[in-house]
């Protein structure tokens, strides 16, 4: 596996493809691995990185189809996402880690905490479900992607993923974080909304036993708190927050997002 260094992040490859991350944060300290929603990168985790790094360690990473990873043909599953991870800490030689993942990337920790729990420490499952939106929607959404583009997406999702009154209060927040997802490869894209369209963990949850934090927004119309309590009620002991935000709510409402987050990682 060929690491490629490029400032503070680099090119690792794996299962066939490239995926770009950060590992920061002093060497010796847990391992947190950060994953990425639908239509971003890592760097939607940018407002957690000053308090993160002071307690962990920290692996950052553009999920494949996203940011500067590869684009590979599609569609993907959620368990080669999966896998992706495994490889990558595999190569940077992280055995044992904890894992955040907000949407698609909390689906990605499900997988992972139920196949491969020896390597996770603690479990952060942030504007996530067992299952997100139906097949007929997700397919609706690849079809335009691949038709048009990606600004109509880009435009409809930035009203999911955060509230009226922070759009309102934070344009510059809001027109780059729009330009991450106008930026999103298409094809990245509809792979990436195909693994997210196929998951359904229901059944599998009551599996966990991996300590769980699940965090809610309560303004998100894309994965709402009850999809949040579902996912604390069936996983044993599972911990729930709900934050005043949409569905970004490690932006929105992201000093009480790193609060939570860390607290519950050191006790």
């Amino acid at each position: 596996m060929k690491l490629m260094a490029n400032a503070d992040s680099r090119l690792v490859e794996v299962n066939r493809a490239q995926i770009h991350c950060a590992l920061e944060g002093q060497a010796g300290k847990s391992v947190l691995v950060l994953s990425n929603s639908l239509g971003t990168n890592f760097h939607m985790w940018d407002p957690q990185m000053p308090e993160f790094q002071k307690s962990l360690r920290v692996l950052r990473y553009d999920t494949r189809g996203h940011g500067q990873s590869s684009v590979t043909p599609g569609p993907y599953s959620i368990e080669q996402l999966a896998r992706d991870v495994l490889a990558l800490t595999d190569a940077l030689k992280i055995d044992r880690f904890h894992f955040c993942g907000l949407s698609m990337g909390g689906m990605i920790g499900m997988w992972l905490v139920v196949h491969v729990p020896q390597r996770l420490g603690k479990l952060v499952l942030c504007n996530t479900a067992a299952k997100i939106g139906t097949a007929e929607t997700w397919n609706t959404r690849i079809e335009t992607v691949r038709k048009e583009g990606m600004k109509l997406v880009a435009a409809a999702a930035i009203e999911r993923w955060f509230s009226p009154a922070f759009r309102q209060k934070n344009p510059a927040s809001i027109a780059s974080i729009q330009k991450t997802l106008d930026e999103t490869n298409p094809e990245g894209y509809a792979a990436n909304c195909g693994a997210v369209r196929d998951f359904d963990f229901r059944e599998q949850l009551q599996r966990i036993r991996t300590p769980t934090l699940v965090i809610s927004g309560t303004h998100d119309p894309a994965t709402p708190p009850t999809d949040g309590q579902f996912l604390a009620s069936h996983i044993q002991g599972a911990r729930f927050a709900e934050l005043n935000a949409a569905h970004l709510s490690n932006i929105e409402d992201a000093d009480r997002f790193t609060r939570e987050v860390i607290h519950f990682l050191n006790s």
